[in-house]
C-alpha cells in the first residue's frame, strides 16, 4: 500500500511524479518529446483485420468540439450540446479547459502527495489509489465562465449555437477513490478546515477547497466513461468535486496539503472571484447554480413550417437534482412545465422536452430551471442587478431564443 514518510521526505517525493515523467530523454530529444514518445499511439488509428480496432462514428455523424471564440487558441474547447442525445458526453467530446497546455505524464511515475495537518504524510502511486475501494458517479462538470455570451448579449440577435453559448459543460461517469478515504488513511486533523489541490501542469494550477467537500462527495478520479481519463481531462488522476466550478476540480493532481485556512492562491484572488456592483468581490463561490438551455430549436436550426415541434434542452444544478423546467414560447409571459427525461440525478445534466405549436409568426423561446433546494434560474435583469455588468463567472441567467417568421432561430439580443 502507500508509503508513509516524514514531512521533509514527503515534500521531496511530491515532485517525483513530475520529475519521473520528464526524466532520461534520449539524445537529441527534449524532455517533452521523450515523455510523449512513451505514450502509445491512438488505437482508433490502428487498422485491424476487420477495420479499426476501436469502433468509430458513422462518417455521416460529425460532432466536434470547437475552440472557444473560434480562434486558434486551444486552451478551451466546447462540447456540441445541440448534436448530442441523452446526458452522457462522449469522452472525446467532453469540453476542455486548461491554463498552460496538457502535460504528458507516465502513469508508472505518477505520485500524489498528501501532507500538512495529517498524522501520516503519504505519497500514493496510481496503483496505490486503485487498490482502495472505488466509486463511480455520473455528474456534470462546468467551467465557471460558461455562458458569458448569454449574459453580455449584444443589442441585435446573434447567430451563436448552444455549443458556442454553453459548451463548457459536459457530463461523464467518473470513477475513482473517494477523497475522504484517503484523508482517513493519512489521519487528517479535525482542525483542518481547508485543503490545497496542486496540479502537475506548467501553470501549477492551485485551488483551496473546504474540507467538508472532501468528506461529502469529492473523488480522486482516474476513470471516465469506462476508460482511463483522457490526457486533457487530467490523466492519470484528477480531483473531481461534483457541482463545484471547473477550475477547482484540479487536473493532473500531484499534491494535497491540509491547513486551517484557505491558501489565497493566484487563481482564487486575481482570478475566479466575482466582482459585485458595490466594488466588493464574492470569493470561493464554488457552486454552479441552476441553469438550463434550449438546444432545439436553436441556431442554426430553421423551422420549415408551422405546426408541432418539440422543444428540447438541458438543465443542471450544482446544488442537487433538477425538479422542474418551465418553458415559455412568448418571452416569459406564460410558462408550461416540461417533461424531464429519466434518469434525473443530482448534480447532473437532465434532459427536458415539451411539445410546442408554432403558428408561423415571431416567437421567443425561454427555459427556466428549478432545483431541489427551491432555487429558480434568474432572468438576465435579476442577475445583472445582483452581480453588475463586469462579473466574469457564474452566468446562469435565462437564455432566450428568437424564432423569426421565416423559421430561423437566433439568440435574442437586448434586455430580454
Amino acid at each position: 500500500m502507500a508509503r508513509s514518510l516524514s514531512r521533509r521526505r514527503a515534500l521531496i517525493a511530491g515532485a517525483a511524479g513530475l520529475v519521473g515523467a520528464i526524466a532520461h530523454p534520449l539524445a537529441g530529444q527534449t524532455a517533452d518529446q521523450a515523455a510523449r514518445a512513451r505514450v502509445p499511439a491512438d488505437p482508433t488509428k490502428t487498422q485491424g483485420a476487420g477495420g479499426t480496432d476501436v469502433g468509430s462514428r458513422s462518417p455521416f455523424e460529425t460532432p466536434k468540439r470547437i475552440s472557444q471564440g473560434g480562434g486558434p487558441r486551444r486552451n478551451a474547447t466546447q462540447t456540441p450540446l445541440q448534436d448530442l442525445t441523452g446526458i452522457i458526453t462522449p469522452a472525446d467530446l467532453h469540453y476542455e479547459r486548461h491554463h498552460a497546455g496538457v502535460p504528458a505524464i507516465d502513469p508508472a511515475q505518477y505520485t500524489l502527495l498528501i501532507h500538512g495537518m495529517v498524522e501520516r504524510p503519504t505519497v500514493f502511486t496510481l496503483a496505490d489509489l486503485k487498490r482502495f475501494p472505488g466509486k463511480s458517479i455520473i455528474r456534470f462538470l462546468e467551467c465557471s465562465g460558461n455562458g458569458g455570451r448569454a449574459y453580455r448579449r449584444e443589442a441585435q440577435d446573434i447567430e451563436v449555437s448552444p455549443q458556442q453559448i454553453d459548451g463548457l459543460t459536459s457530463t461523464s461517469e467518473w470513477t475513482g477513490v473517494p477523497l475522504a478515504t484517503l484523508f482517513r488513511e493519512v489521519g487528517a486533523s479535525p482542525k483542518a478546515t481547508w485543503f490545497l489541490a496542486e496540479a502537475m501542469d506548467a501553470a501549477v494550477m492551485t485551488r483551496s477547497v473546504p474540507m467538508e467537500k472532501a468528506f461529502d462527495d469529492a473523488l480522486i478520479a482516474y476513470g471516465q466513461n469506462g476508460e482511463a481519463l483522457r490526457p486533457e481531462q487530467g490523466y492519470p488522476a484528477r480531483l473531481f468535486l461534483p457541482g463545484f466550478e471547473g477550475s477547482s476540480n484540479v487536473k493532473w493532481i500531484r499534491r494535497i496539503e491540509l491547513a486551517d485556512r484557505p491558501f489565497m492562491t493566484r487563481e482564487e484572488t486575481s482570478k475566479y472571484t466575482d466582482p459585485l456592483p458595490d466594488g466588493t468581490a464574492r470569493m470561493f463561490s464554488f457552486v454552479m447554480d441552476a441553469k438550463s438551455i434550449i438546444t432545439e430549436p436553436a441556431f442554426p436550426d430553421k423551422l420549415t413550417g408551422p405546426g408541432w415541434w418539440e422543444i428540447r434542452g438541458l438543465a443542471w444544478s450544482g446544488r442537487g437534482r433538477i425538479t422542474r423546467v418551465d418553458v415559455s414560447g412568448d418571452g416569459g409571459k406564460t410558462w408550461q412545465r416540461a417533461t424531464l427525461d429519466d434518469p434525473v440525478l443530482p448534480k447532473c445534466h437532465t434532459r427536458f422536452r415539451l411539445p410546442w405549436k408554432w403558428t408561423g409568426g415571431e416567437a421567443m423561446l425561454m427555459s427556466r430551471a428549478t432545483d431541489e433546494t427551491g432555487y429558480v434560474q434568474p432572468t438576465t435583469a435579476a442577475l445583472l442587478a445582483a452581480r453588475g455588468p463586469f462579473t466574469s463567472y457564474h452566468f446562469n441567467n435565462i437564455r432566450p431564443w428568437k424564432v423569426s417568421a421565416d423559421g430561423s432561430v437566433r439568440l435574442a439580443g437586448g434586455s430580454v
